[in-house]
């Protein structure tokens, strides 16, 4: 099932590139493994998955520690608290959740630590929504102005979470305010800020985020089915 779903996921990707004038190879797949288990990323993987997304640092150990033989880059995505920085900053490929000082601080002094520089994403929060984390989009150019003081974190880009609408038009002005922040980060040319990501789009909307330029699309319910676990 779940290579059957790669399948129809990747020709759904291709169509929205071919739509919007863009090279497939420019968007990366990101498979969200939140509650599935080992096997169901192991039959991911051998379907030609790399990059595997977790919301929770214990769920990541666990199964990164399961797959440790398997090729696979781990990102992070959901809400980093400081004390769990120092579990992942050794091997993570990319943490796309930043949004406070506190965490990007804790960031770079474990980087410095393991003798690494971590790419990191700036999660902003483009709806306004007080359930969700991010900074607002007013404030992103001054948050990003902060992370410029730290040595041993590059920031690679942005982060946000569509609105959760019926219509996944819905979703577009979102983020193009991320597209627009991102241009405006280029423009002012921060050392440690090559911002060649934009981490947005899921199941239900990542065409149009495609077509407003995203690079990493969150996909986990199109490759795995429905969440296992009751409230995830």
């Amino acid at each position: 099932m779940i290579s059957a779903n790669l399948d129809v996921l990747r020709e759904r990707i291709r169509q929205a590139c071919l739509r919007s004038g863009r090279d497939p190879s420019e968007v990366t797949l990101l498979a969200v493994a939140k509650t599935f288990s080992p096997e169901d990323v192991r039959e991911a993987v051998k379907a030609g998955v790399i990059d595997v997304g977790e919301n929770y640092v214990q769920e990541l150990l666990e199964k990164r520690e399961i797959l440790v033989e398997e090729r696979i880059r781990w990102h992070f995505i959901g809400h980093l608290q400081t004390n769990k920085v120092k579990y992942i900053a050794p091997w993570i490929h990319l943490v796309h959740s930043v949004d406070n000082l506190a965490v990007a601080r804790e960031i770079d002094k474990r980087a410095l630590q393991c003798g690494r520089i971590i790419d990191v994403l700036v999660e902003v929060n483009t709806t306004g929504e007080g359930s969700k984390f991010g900074v607002p989009p007013e404030r992103t150019p001054g948050f990003m102005n902060d992370l410029g003081g730290f040595s041993h974190i590059r920031v690679a880009g942005l982060m946000t979470i569509g609105p959760f609408l019926p219509d996944p038009e819905g979703s577009r002005p979102m983020f193009r305010t991320l597209r627009l922040l991102r241009d405006e980060a280029v423009a002012r040319g921060q050392q440690n800020a090559p911002m060649q990501h934009l981490s947005m789009g899921m199941t239900g909307d990542f065409d149009v985020a495609i077509d407003e330029g995203a690079t990493i699309i969150r996909v986990g319910t199109a490759i795995f089915g429905v969440r296992k676990r009751k409230g995830s």
